[in-house]
């Protein structure tokens, strides 16, 4: 199984050309993929691209798909001859996937309001995918940029909840007449992955993946996850997903991750970041996965 998180910054490069198509060619071939900042009516993207999930479900047709946008603004929207014409500006997560996707929820993350920067609500799109070995379980997400602050307070919500949901259940669960097939499994084991605007030297980044002990290291304990990155044998520190425009993109840090639970550590062959891709500010992220 192959996974790609990706920021694709609206599907503007580093050439500042937005191209939807060279994103589709970024993350081609994976099983399912994650991708962060789509949007609909975004500011300064061309017209053309304005409706940027419909048009990468149509440059990768033989994926499903979902969005859920954790921002949604009235976009112009006007009544137009007596008919409402609905038009929102949004900017969200996107789950792809090889197989269908039998249970979607956006989650929303705690925030605090901020008062000089624009800072807009962030979120989680999860996914319960009917793979071949079983339903998994895989969650897009884009943390805070702003403060260190908020990201704790958002995993701090959001982590205990994933642990969770194995005993709470997905989208839906009991049974029903109505229902067209059982209701989802929850598995134990799931993919937490996209961008968290946080570094690897970065006490959020602990919080995730436990503290390192003196002696032993970090061990992977029920309750955190695994850096699938480093799982795959690279060193921590190593790695560049995100290069700053201001500084031309000469320069970047490693912000974007695929985390795992332990069980799904076992089972990672290679990690690897696409990291000449110029269709965004940040890179593909990959993972490949035993059956």
């Amino acid at each position: 199984m192959k996974i790609v998180s990706y920021n694709i910054q609206y599907a503007k490069g580093k050439d500042g050309r937005h191209d939807l198509a060279r994103i589709a060619d970024a993350v081609r071939g994976a099983d399912l993929i994650g991708l962060q900042e789509v949007t609909r009516h975004f500011p300064g993207v061309p017209p053309r691209l304005a409706e940027q999930p419909e048009r990468l479900a149509e440059l990768l047709p033989e994926y499903f798909w979902a969005y859920a946008p954790p921002l949604d603004l009235d976009a112009g929207s006007a009544l137009v001859e007596g008919r409402a014409q609905n038009r929102r500006l949004q900017f969200g997560n996107m789950l792809l996937s090889r197989w269908p996707i039998r249970s979607t929820r956006a989650l929303l993350l705690p925030r605090a309001r901020s008062h000089d920067h624009t800072d807009a609500q962030n979120g989680v799109l999860e996914g319960i995918v009917a793979a071949p070995g079983g339903d998994a379980r895989i969650y897009v997400t884009h943390l805070n940029y702003l403060r260190s602050q908020q990201r704790r307070a958002q995993l701090d919500w959001l982590l205990p909840f994933l642990h969770a949901v194995p005993a709470q259940g997905a989208s839906i669960t009991g049974t029903g007449h109505w229902l067209p097939q059982a209701p989802p499994e929850a598995p134990a084991d799931f993919l937490l992955l996209g961008d968290f605007n946080l570094a690897p030297h970065h006490a959020e980044y602990e919080r995730i993946v436990g503290e390192a002990d003196y002696f032993y290291g970090r061990q992977r304990t029920t309750g955190f996850l695994v850096d699938s990155w480093v799982a795959a044998g690279h060193a921590q520190d190593a790695g560049l997903t995100w290069f700053d425009e201001a500084q031309q993109f000469r320069s970047g840090l490693r912000l974007d991750y695929i985390f795992i639970t332990p069980g799904l550590a076992p089972r990672v062959r290679q990690a690897w970041i696409d990291a000449d891709n110029p269709a965004s500010d940040h890179q593909p992220v990959w993972l490949e996965l035993a059956d």
